[in-house]
């Protein structure tokens, strides 16, 4: 069978996410998983996805910074896989790992893009540097104490982490931040 993996950082990336579902059912995918995730969060439809591939399956994606953030995480998803007897089909670069070229190609591409990612890290480090030492990087703005008992609110309704940043347009992980420093704050008599 052959099986797409998708994925995008946030929902905001509907056009590529349609992009990418678009491209694996051209190529046959019979199931595909997706997700809207950062490739630091936990992607569960992967960890599916992989649990779901059996011997003589194709996992496909379309870029391999869809699959893997680092070239130790792609090493630990292609050894998952071939245990599993699956092959890992990436399509931007026509790779296949039933082949020997592939299995190659894998290893080789997997360090450039890590190398990419850490230069491009660097870079951005750098300019917020800069932008400090200009006085122009001021940092996070703090939320205001409505907005933060909004959120408190909403979680003790039994509101997911995610509806109740959505519903506030704030971040995710701004929510998970806030929810966090109530839990950690001395209960007052």
């Amino acid at each position: 069978m052959i099986v797409g993996y998708a994925r995008t950082s946030t929902v905001d990336q509907r056009a590529g996410f349609d992009a990418q579902l678009k491209e694996l059912h051209a190529v046959g995918c019979k199931k595909v998983f997706q997700e809207q995730v950062s490739s630091v969060g936990e992607r569960m439809h992967l960890a599916a996805a992989l649990e779901f591939v059996r011997e003589g399956d194709v996992l496909v994606v379309t870029k391999l910074d869809r699959l893997a953030r680092s070239v130790a995480d792609l090493m630990a998803i292609v050894q998952t896989i071939d245990r599993k007897c699956v092959a890992l089909r990436v399509l931007n670069l026509g790779m296949d790992t039933q082949t020997p070229t592939g299995k190659l190609m894998l290893t080789v591409l997997g360090g450039v893009a890590q190398f990419e990612r850490e230069m491009m890290l660097e870079r951005q480090r750098e300019g917020v540097l800069k932008a400090k030492a200009a006085g122009k990087y001021k940092g996070r703005k703090p939320i205001s104490s409505d907005r933060r008992q909004s959120v408190i609110s909403l979680a003790t309704e039994g509101a997911t982490k995610a509806n109740i940043a959505s519903q506030l347009g704030i971040g995710e992980a701004t929510v998970y931040r806030i929810l966090a420093a109530e839990k950690s704050r001395p209960v007052q008599k």
